[in-house]
């Protein structure tokens, strides 16, 4: 079965990190880009980082730069996102979804790229 898993979310307080893992199950992940995405109560989903297929290409939304960083499992199986100096603006369900239109070597934060594979989400929780 073609899916998607990810695992790592909890609650933490602010200026606390979380290790957020997307394990690939059904395919071969290290054929696409990787995006994560975020979705808050009320709020629309946001894209908020992706590695390309090769792991040579990252990028980031503003308000996560230099605290969020994506990389990939050497296994071409899993793709991960470290997150450190978590605010309480960070809660919200993480997801990660293929990219399925950049073209290799790169990657997007549109995500109309992101049409094919999502997983379910687990939820990131930040206290003041």
């Amino acid at each position: 079965q073609v899916q998607l898993v990810e695992s790592g979310g909890g609650s933490v307080h602010h200026g606390g990190s979380l290790h957020l893992s997307c394990a690939s199950f059904g395919f071969t992940m290290g054929l696409y880009g990787v995006g994560w995405f975020r979705q808050a109560p009320g709020k629309k989903r946001e894209a908020i980082a992706c590695i390309s297929q090769n792991a040579a290409f990252t990028e980031y939304i503003d308000s996560v730069k230099g605290r969020f960083a994506i990389s990939r499992g050497s296994d071409k199986k899993t793709v991960s996102l470290q997150m450190d100096g978590l605010r309480p603006e960070d809660t919200a369900v993480y997801y990660c979804a293929t990219d399925n239109r950049s073209p290799r070597g790169f990657c997007s934060l549109n995500d109309e790229h992101y049409q094919h594979y999502w997983g379910q989400g687990t939820q990131v929780t930040v206290s003041p």
